[in-house]
């Protein structure tokens, strides 16, 4: 681990960065499309089914919504100048959402790239859910039933114990 202060990044490199970041997802949408749009639907269109029709469907609303909400979250602002003022939110910084989302797309590519050997791979998907469940426990509903009674300290518990265990104590002499 290296010592110090760790680095910030500028407005430029953010908008550089993100930038780039958006063109692998484009290109890691388009090629999980063409693959699957290629197998399922040329090479087997006459096996292809309503589900085939819908997964695809699915994946193209799920790219969608994630792609657009990075896109959102990247966007730059300018002066009038043409100068960057804001390079955007960072969508290469840990523990965002950005990296949800593109955590997101890259279970849906892969999903839909495997199911072009069996469609069963689709159950795979459900992994999302299981996540975002368990990332709502931790974060915000496992606190929230774990927390301590607003009225009662931990000192006054714990001289309350203190109190039980010398009347025990004084009952067995």
């Amino acid at each position: 681990m290296p010592k110090g202060k760790v680095g910030t990044k500028g407005k430029k490199q953010i908008f550089e960065e993100n930038d780039a970041t958006l063109k692998f997802y484009t290109r890691v949408i388009l090629g999980a499309n063409a693959i699957y749009i290629a197998i399922n639907l040329v090479v087997f269109y006459s096996s292809s089914t309503f589900w085939t029709w819908f997964a695809l469907l699915f994946a193209l609303g799920v790219y969608g919504g994630s792609y657009r909400s990075m896109t959102a979250m990247a966007k730059a602002t300018f002066g009038e100048d043409g100068s960057l003022l804001d390079g955007g939110i960072d969508l290469n910084m840990e523990q965002g959402m950005a990296e949800h989302l593109k955590d997101v797309i890259l279970l849906t590519a892969i999903v839909q790239v495997l199911s072009a050997i069996s469609s069963y791979f689709w159950y795979l998907w459900l992994l999302a859910p299981a996540r975002a469940m368990f990332l709502l426990w931790v974060n915000f509903l496992g606190p929230w039933f774990s927390a301590e009674a607003p009225g009662s300290t931990p000192e006054e518990a714990n001289e309350k114990k203190q109190r039980r265990q010398e009347r025990r104590q004084m009952k067995r002499f």
